[in-house]
């Protein structure tokens, strides 16, 4: 286990009740509407909100901010086939950049694109190119109380089931997301990602893991997979991400940064038809809409991610924070995932239907309640899909400790005790994109 000192500090208030009140109803109850400085506890998502290390912020003041040919994206470029084991890197601002390179360049209309689960903007990125993003979870991963030690695995029957229904030549991308953010943030097994590329082998499509936390599913692999028990968290990872063709890969999540992002492949024609899309929409394909301080960072943050202590550590908070609401008897998803806490908002509030956005009532309730904010993960921020009602509780990074997790839980029970009493909520207005409205739509309570 990793000890941490602090060595800069935030003080953070908790709002009155009554300021709570005003300001949910100012964001039309709709979370990502709410200025930070309003929420006490902030667990809306693990993404760049987590706190760098000494080492990351020593690395930033050497930082190559030159347009092309930077000596930082080659310090990047070489951790990431250090660590990841791929040569060819095309850089990104931030995951959603990475995606839209990468399926910009593998998808067009009418294509089909298959996922354990698709994450929302994973899911927007497949639809805007105008294919169809199917999920392929296994069938434990849509019951919260399931038993399981990889409920994040995809699904090979169901995959098999598409091609056969679209045929081989609509489906050309095969998409494997590890941890599976969208089911609850549960491992995927080596063995399952062997089998899914062998898979995509056979319909000749592109195989690629979605990475952005590779180092915490490769740490549930040496706990559950009986062949990797004795497995470094560096090896299985390099393993599991080998069998892929090309990663997408946020840098705000186990790459421990507060910004970037990466596609990265072992074929050289990828990579090309990557850049040129790159150079369109993020930037030039040494720095790809990051500054060279910031491709520092990164590059240290993918090698302390692999970190035996340092990801113990981090999955231990996760499992602290999980015992606690489960102490109080809040209904949690288990077993416990990577990054986060999944709540179970459908068996808290049992008299809502779906069409009452459960989950976005909870995660209303929460804030409401103690300043917390997560974020809902069910038929609101998935319309047309049959996602369970959940509400995550992502975990920053080195950021937060008991006293907050305490808090966190009290504030769950509270809103537990008096659930019965809660109404549900109708959206108000929604943008355009439907795959991406819980990020600005606004809602308001059910009248009567």
């Amino acid at each position: 286990m990793v000890h941490y000192k602090s060595t800069m500090v935030e003080p953070i208030d908790l709002p009155s009740r009554g300021e709570r009140e005003r300001a949910l109803e100012e964001a039309g109850y709709n979370v990502f509407n709410l200025d930070a400085e309003d929420v006490f506890i902030d667990l809306l998502t693990d993404s760049g909100t987590g706190t760098m290390s000494e080492d990351q912020w020593a690395a930033l003041l050497r930082g190559d901010e030159s347009y092309a040919g930077s000596k930082s994206f080659r310090r990047l470029e070489a951790a990431v086939e250090e660590v990841m084991g791929f040569p060819h890197v095309v850089p990104a601002h931030q995951g959603r950049g990475a995606e839209n390179v990468l399926y910009g360049t593998l998808l067009e209309e009418g294509d089909v694109a298959l996922n354990n689960t698709h994450f929302d903007t994973t899911r927007a990125h497949v639809a805007n190119q105008g294919a169809d993003p199917v999920d392929c979870p296994v069938e434990v991963a849509t019951d919260p109380g399931a038993p399981g030690d990889f409920k994040g695995d995809f699904s090979i029957e169901r995959g098999r089931e598409v091609v056969e229904k679209v045929g081989a030549d609509r489906v050309p991308v095969v998409i494997q997301t590890i941890t599976n953010n969208s089911a609850a943030g549960q491992p995927v097994s080596v063995e399952n990602t062997r089998r899914v590329a062998k898979f995509a082998d056979e319909i000749d499509a592109t195989f690629v893991i979605d990475a952005c936390r590779f180092a915490e599913n490769a740490y549930f692999i040496t706990e559950r997979e009986a062949v990797h028990a004795e497995a470094s968290v560096a090896d299985v990872a390099r393993e599991q991400l080998g069998y892929a063709d090309a990663l997408v890969m946020s840098g705000k999540k186990d790459g421990l940064s507060n910004v970037g992002g990466f596609v990265a492949t072992r074929e050289e024609a990828l990579a090309d038809r990557c850049k040129q899309r790159a150079i369109l929409y993020e930037g030039f394909p040494t720095y790809g809409g990051m500054a060279g301080r910031d491709m520092e960072a990164l590059a240290v943050g993918l090698r302390e991610a692999i970190e035996e202590a340092y990801v113990a550590d981090r999955i231990e908070g996760i499992r602290t924070l999980a015992t606690l609401l489960e102490d109080r008897g809040v209904p949690v998803y288990t077993p416990t995932g990577g990054h986060a806490v999944y709540l179970d908002a459908a068996a808290v509030f049992s008299h809502l239907e779906s069409s009452d956005f459960p989950g976005q009532v909870l995660v209303c309730e929460l804030y409401r309640e103690g300043g917390v904010r997560g974020v809902e993960l069910g038929s609101f921020a998935f319309p047309g899909t049959d996602r369970p009602e959940l509400v995550r509780l992502a975990v920053p990074r080195r950021t937060y400790h008991h006293e907050h997790f305490e808090h966190v839980a009290d504030t769950a029970a509270a809103v537990l005790e008096r659930a019965d009493e809660t109404t549900g909520l109708e959206i108000k207005r929604e943008p355009e994109v439907p795959e991406l409205r819980h990020f600005t739509a606004e809602l308001e309570p059910i009248s009567g």
